[in-house]
């Protein structure tokens, strides 16, 4: 299974591919989307991010996908337009055809450091541990990798209880 993780900002839009089978997790690509135009401008900027987002689910074709949530900070306005480039990191994989996971910073933190309030250097040592050799486009990406990390574990969570329960209710019905 191929797994996209993104960062979501309207600036730098970070993201990564990795590849799972079984717990082999491997790195295939990451990058970041930087948003072209002025800076008023936050229609062609969102625009840009939606073009560079396509192609790299073109490029890459992933089977899953999960995307940050969006903290709320003390800037009203800066939060408004971090949402909206979060909305096109929701929209872009949804209209392949994808269900998008979502995860807490906090969440993505403790799956990959063990701990939820890790810093962004952690998070990168780590997330260098589970891909060894891997090239790092900047910490947006390496945020990125370890979104699709995090998803990766939580649907092999899933699947082991769903394989559980499948087995419970074959017993009790035997």
């Amino acid at each position: 299974m191929r797994v996209l993780g993104i960062d979501p900002g309207l600036r730098n839009l970070g993201w990564g591919v990795i590849d799972v089978q079984g717990a082999r997790i491997t790195h295939v690509a990451n990058g970041i989307c930087h948003s072209d135009g002025k800076e008023g401008d936050l229609a062609f900027r969102l625009v840009s991010l939606h073009t560079q987002l396509t192609e790299v689910l073109r490029t890459y074709k992933p089977d899953a996908a999960a995307v940050e949530h969006t903290f709320v900070n003390k800037d009203a306005v800066a939060t408004l337009k971090l949402g909206q480039a979060r909305g096109i990191a929701l929209l872009v994989p949804a209209q392949a055809g994808l269900t998008v996971g979502e995860y807490a910073p906090n969440a993505v933190k403790k799956t990959i450091v063990g701990v939820g309030h890790a810093a962004k250097a952690q998070v990168d040592h780590m997330v260098r541990i589970h891909l060894p050799g891997v090239q790092i486009a900047g910490p947006d990406a390496a945020d990125a990798l370890a979104i699709a990390i995090c998803h990766a574990h939580h649907m092999q969570s899933a699947g082991r209880l769903q394989a559980a329960v499948a087995r419970a209710q074959t017993g009790a019905s035997a």
